[in-house]
């Protein structure tokens, strides 16, 4: 690929500070690293992810309204994030975050602190943990 051929399809990076290294060929046939931001097949494997964890957010929100999940089960999904992941975060053990995510009553009967943690680690307020997401 030549450097004036390098794509630049701002998709999802128009506004961000976000720039990706492609290696291409100058005027002179020598590589040298030029920066892009974003193509069409990066675009729409971003697309598809970002479609099927919307799918998945939209299934926890289902078992929400049933009963059988908690809202630290969706904003986890929502931020990409695992028990294990969210356990090492929040420093909580695994066991724990699995309860929490599954048992109403038991997220409904957490103290400040573990909330604060589960906030902390999820990067919002305590009061947004708690609060039903709107579409």
């Amino acid at each position: 690929m030549k450097v004036e051929d390098v794509p630049q399809d701002l998709k999802f990076t128009e506004g961000t500070p976000v720039r990706h290294p492609i290696y291409a060929v100058d005027s002179e046939g020598k590589y040298q690293m030029v920066n892009s931001v974003g193509w069409e097949a990066k675009n729409e494997a971003i697309q598809w992810q970002l479609d099927a964890v919307q799918e998945e957010c939209d299934e926890v929100l289902e078992r929400i309204k049933k009963g059988e999940s908690t809202l630290l089960e969706y904003y986890a999904v929502k931020n990409l994030m695992t028990v294990e992941l969210l356990a090492h975060y929040a420093d909580i053990p695994k066991r724990k975050v699995r309860k929490h995510m599954s048992d109403p009553e038991a997220f409904a009967n957490l103290d400040e602190k573990t909330l604060s943690a589960y906030a902390e680690a999820l990067r919002m307020t305590v009061e947004e943990l708690k609060t039903f997401p709107e579409k």
